[in-house]
């Protein structure tokens, strides 16, 4: 079947490699280009004062406690990247099956916000709405009985978010996947004089392997009990991803993600072609782990894989991508 290519030129009067040849060449004829403005920085919070602690699971990633955090916002700013999130380790002993401390407004997330809204100027601040750190059973929403309740979690969502906005967070980022609550967000959020405040929604998460790092991070791995298949979505499907985002765009979000990212590049595309949206995806820990333990290995070369995946994302569709490689990356893109 004859395609649109096969009457742009014929060998040797066409020679692809022409516009390979040199550096400037390539650089002219890029159709994808990957800049610091397409990161956003996830970034790992402790309790404490001047404390690092080294993710084991996670090579060059620590838990910065708040003082930390601010100089490291300072830092992910000046290299041009616009918004960080945050994530805290919570003391198990704030852990309840209610997870009541998501929406303590002294809690660690709130002051982490707060610290960094006083101290640093020019960079947004997004903050995952989600029960997880702060519940006694591991999961993003309420259990009870071992089912996980979907319109208790929405109500407890609602009080994390107001809190957090009220701390000076720029967007809510809901990582749950309860039906219906970036509608009851978007609402609560309007009804407190917050019409402003962004919703970047996690529309199209999928209950992955990908994600056993980052619960080493924020410490539910052990918490967890079970899995997520009764909330997060099953990674064969796609038709069904479509139906998540629509719905989200629907009730309110100006924003939307596809999580985990590599595996689920085809979904950013159908996302992207069918919404036309502000469209996100995470480079999740998962990724971020595999990809840095064949570098210490030597199998690979961690400045050249980080942005060829980076540049990926961009190539399906993204308009941006949360990565833990976020500060490597700037550096690398500003030196080049």
């Amino acid at each position: 079947m004859a395609t649109r290519f096969s009457t742009l030129g014929r060998f040797p009067t066409t020679r692809l490699r022409r516009n390979r040849q040199s550096d400037w060449s390539r650089r002219l004829v890029a159709e994808t280009k990957l800049s610091a403005d397409d990161l956003i920085w996830p970034v790992f919070v402790q309790e404490g004062t001047n404390a690092r602690t080294q993710v084991a699971s996670m090579p060059g990633v620590d838990r910065l406690s708040v003082d930390l955090f601010v100089e490291a916002a300072k830092e992910a700013r000046d290299l041009g990247i616009p918004a960080i999130a945050i994530f805290p380790e919570t003391d198990p002993a704030a852990k309840t099956p209610d997870a009541r401390e998501a929406y303590n407004p002294g809690n660690l997330v709130c002051r982490a916000i707060q610290a960094v809204k006083k101290s640093v100027d020019g960079i947004g601040v997004v903050c995952d709405v989600a029960l997880d750190p702060f519940n006694s059973d591991g999961h993003d929403g309420i259990v009870r009985d071992g089912i996980i309740l979907n319109d208790e979690s929405v109500e407890a969502l609602i009080k994390q978010a107001i809190v957090q906005t009220e701390a000076g967070a720029d967007i809510q980022a809901p990582s749950d996947m309860m039906d219906g609550r970036i509608g009851a967000i978007r609402k609560a959020l309007d009804a407190k004089g917050y019409e402003n405040a962004q919703i970047m929604s996690y529309a199209a998460k999928y209950a992955s392997g990908f994600y056993n790092p980052f619960r080493d991070a924020i410490g539910s791995s052990g918490a967890l009990k079970g899995d997520k298949k009764t909330y997060q979505m099953d990674y064969a499907n796609s038709d069904e991803a479509l139906r998540e985002v629509g719905f989200d765009i629907e009730e309110g979000a100006d924003m939307v993600m596809v999580k985990p990212g590599l595996p689920y590049l085809d979904i950013v595309r159908r996302v992207k072609d069918a919404f036309g949206v502000p469209t996100y995806a995470y480079q999740v820990s998962g990724e971020y782990a595999m990809l840095r333990g064949a570098c210490e290995r030597g199998w690979l070369d961690w400045n050249k894989v980080l942005i060829e995946t980076l540049t990926s994302f961009k190539r399906a569709g993204c308009d941006g991508i949360l990565t833990y490689g976020a500060v490597d990356a700037a550096k690398l893109l500003k030196a080049k």
